[in-house]
């Protein structure tokens, strides 16, 4: 039996829930980390959404973050767990992505994509408007602002960049303050 993977981009690399018997850093191409995904459960409620993470599709894009490796023996388990967490309300698709890992080796990862035809799809948001919306969001898992917090600071201890992230925790820092 071959062991699983699951491709993690957001707080899936610092909350992934489930055992692994090997990490590495991975690259997905074709994909950016953006926060496209209006978030009704665990960051937002229905009456005030937040925002998390999601992979949008996107010519030339890629993504860097951590591919995990599972062992074929709960491989089943883990997929159970993930599909509870992540597919919770439908906004993201299952699939399976290749991905390479540091070093070059590739690998099928499961990888959670936005559904870009699903309510919660909200991409294009200026950057701004997702500071606004995070600085004031909670919901079943917490505040909005510790996802990207804890998210942005995971990403800078892997020494992976995402200037994009860096800025929304700056500017949502400055916002908390007042």
């Amino acid at each position: 039996m071959k062991p699983l993977w699951v491709f993690g981009y957001g707080s899936l690399i610092w909350d992934p829930g489930f055992a692994w018997s090997a990490r590495a850093v991975a690259r997905l191409d074709g994909y950016h980390r953006s926060f496209c995904m209006r978030s009704i459960h665990h960051r937002g409620t229905p009456d005030e959404p937040g925002l998390v993470l999601a992979l949008d599709a996107a010519r030339d894009a890629h993504c860097t973050g951590i591919a995990f490796q599972i062992a074929p023996q709960i491989a089943e388990e883990t997929l159970e767990y993930l599909r509870a967490r992540e597919l919770i309300s439908a906004a993201y698709l299952e699939t399976r992505q290749p991905v390479a890992l540091e070093g070059g080796q590739m690998v099928n990862a499961v990888t959670y994509v936005i559904d870009r035809d699903h309510a919660q799809y909200c991409g294009g948001l200026a950057l701004e408007e997702q500071a606004q919306i995070i600085a004031r969001a909670t919901g079943g898992r917490g505040s909005n602002c510790a996802y990207l917090y804890q998210t942005a600071a995971h990403l800078r201890t892997l020494g992976l960049t995402d200037p994009e992230l860096d800025w929304l925790s700056d500017r949502v820092r400055r916002l908390k303050a007042g």
